[in-house]
């Protein structure tokens, strides 16, 4: 219940009318028109002044009070939602105002700084409902499932089945770095790694969202081929090993008679899912410390 006028109290001199402004947002054509009153039209300093509202809108979502001729929220005194009456001061608000659920504003012990425009914004429902569909979980897929190092390009879809979904990708947990090597389409759904590495194995990752819900695909790792047959630049190192060569040096009294240099037999290279190996002799280990080669054999 708001007061039926403005209780009164003692002033200390005359104190300007208020100018009233009033904005709204409603058919003028179907709503009786709303209307502002003063109450009472002047007051002295000190007093209260109501500003009462006549014939709102029964569909009415909210109601703002601003301060001044234009309804910039930094001018906002007090916003009132009529579904929840969840009242929220804004900016302008001295501590002094009073709304109503009618959305008449009661200005308390008045000043003469309180000589002004006021506006009343009137928000209506709005009767529209947007479906959004509920994300299912996407997956990576490629265009080549066996890229060479520095000589092939792969492109990475995120397959949604859900569209009007924005997409994110991530490398190693982290997002895209910047490199010309990697571009991505104007929907963010494809991405073109160029003159593949193998640094560039990853494991990629693809994230949908729409306004209610998000969801990542399974993390997805490229097979790079370091060491193409054929067409390959690069070589597997062999790290010097003190047991790959034996000199051995026969002694009869003072003089050398033979010397024999032998190698130690080796098993063939095996063929693994990783790498190329002899035992007990990493081929793939490197001085820079680059990640494994996958899968090649040197042997026939």
């Amino acid at each position: 219940m708001e007061p039926p006028s403005a209780s009164p109290r003692a002033g200390r001199g005359p104190w300007q009318e208020l100018l009233l402004s009033l904005l709204t947002f409603w058919n003028p054509l179907t709503t009786a028109q709303v209307t502002v009153e003063s109450v009472p039209p002047n007051a002295a300093e000190g007093k209260d002044v109501l500003l009462r509202v006549h014939n709102l809108p029964g569909d009415t979502a909210s109601l703002a009070w601003f301060r001044g001729e234009t309804v910039a929220p930094v001018h906002q005194i007090v916003l009132y939602v009529v579904d929840t009456r969840v009242i929220t001061p804004g900016p302008a608000y001295s501590g002094r105002e009073i709304i109503y659920p009618s959305g008449s504003l009661l200005f308390q012990n008045i000043t003469l700084n309180d000589t002004g425009s006021y506006i009343l914004q009137i928000i209506n429902r709005k009767f529209e409902t947007a479906l959004v569909p509920e994300l299912h979980k996407p997956s990576i897929t490629s265009n080549n499932s066996s890229p060479v190092e520095n000589a092939d390009s792969v492109v990475l879809m995120c397959e949604a089945q859900t569209q009007s979904t924005s997409c994110l990708w991530s490398v190693n947990s982290k997002s895209l770095p910047d490199s010309p090597r990697l571009e991505l389409s104007l929907d963010n759904r494809t991405l073109t790694v160029h003159g593949v590495t193998r640094n560039d194995t990853g494991p990629y990752e693809c994230e949908t969202r729409n306004p209610v819900s998000a969801d990542h695909s399974d993390p997805f790792t490229l097979n790079v081929l370091c060491h193409g047959p054929a067409n390959s630049s690069t070589s597997p190192v062999i790290p010097p090993s003190p047991t790959v060569s034996t000199r051995v040096q026969a002694v009869q009294g003072h003089h050398p008679i033979q010397q024999h240099s032998m190698l130690p037999a080796f098993p063939r290279l095996a063929r693994t899912r990783q790498s190329s190996f002899w035992p007990g002799v990493d081929l793939l280990q490197r001085q820079d410390h680059t990640p494994p080669c996958t899968e090649y054999s040197l042997l026939p």
